[in-house]
């Protein structure tokens, strides 16, 4: 399985997660085998500015993610995560690695909760 965390950071598993997923600018991609052991690590660089909707979601479908943590996420964002048959886990804070370990014990369900933020541009206040 392989799960992904926009992070504040390059650290790897000792990067603290973003709160909110599409600010991101590095993402830190961890590989569990059955056991939940993590077996690999990668971090990418969002390497385009200006991204449209969708368009974070594809970038990590097209790095093989099974599972997005984050501390955050729009409504869209989730959508979009669901039509591809990625796991959103929301309200996720701290380093990655515990995380990883928070998850794989079954701490942290899933669940895709969308940010106040994003419930704030899309209610009736909107400006």
């Amino acid at each position: 399985m392989r799960l992904a965390f926009p992070a504040k950071t390059a650290d790897g598993l000792f990067a603290e997660v973003e709160e909110h997923f599409g600010r991101a600018k590095v993402y830190v991609f961890v590989d569990v085998d059955e056991s939940g052991e993590p077996i690999g690590v990668a971090v990418e660089e969002v390497n385009f500015e200006g991204h449209g909707p969708g368009e974070i979601p594809s970038w990590i479908k097209s790095h093989g993610a099974d599972v997005v943590l984050t501390g955050g996420m729009g409504q869209r964002a989730i959508e979009f995560f669901n039509e591809m048959g990625i796991t959103v886990v929301t309200g996720v804070t701290g380093r990655v690695n515990d995380v990883v370990k928070a998850f794989i014990s079954g701490e942290l369900q899933p669940q895709a909760k969308p940010c106040s933020e994003s419930e704030e541009h899309m209610g009736h206040g909107r400006h």
